[in-house]
């Protein structure tokens, strides 16, 4: 398979994924607005995704998020298939990924020692 096919399955799958958990899914434990799909690993053959999935807030809202999103994998993968125009959809792989909220937190620590100051300092300053 060629990597650049990979790749354009890859970015499609991320893109219909984002809008099936925006738009289709209706579990309460899943908020679609602290919810994102940083990036989308597709095997050679296609048959299987890894899916990084990114949710700001704590502990008891990520589990429960990732909870809600593996019981509707089933039902998240028909309508990727479908979306797709595919025969077999890729296996998926839900994965928490906590770079977006370890970049926050890194930011929150080196404003706190002032090596980078809030962005309306560095603009009164320029």
């Amino acid at each position: 398979m060629s990597k650049r096919r990979q790749e354009r399955m890859s970015v499609e799958v991320q893109r219909v994924l984002s809008r099936i958990i925006r738009e289709d899914i209706k579990d309460p434990r899943i908020d679609i607005n602290t919810v994102s799909i940083p990036r989308v690993d597709v095997s050679g053959d296609l048959s299987h995704a890894r899916v990084n999935i990114s949710v700001l807030g704590d502990e008891v809202k990520q589990a429960a998020t990732m909870k809600g999103l593996q019981q509707a994998r089933g039902y998240i993968r028909t309508e990727l298939a479908r979306a797709l125009q595919v025969k077999h959809a890729p296996e998926l792989e839900f994965r928490l990924d906590m770079s977006i909220e370890h970049g926050i937190r890194m930011s929150g620590i080196l404003e706190d020692i002032g090596v980078v100051g809030p962005e309306e300092d560095k603009t009164e300053k320029e």
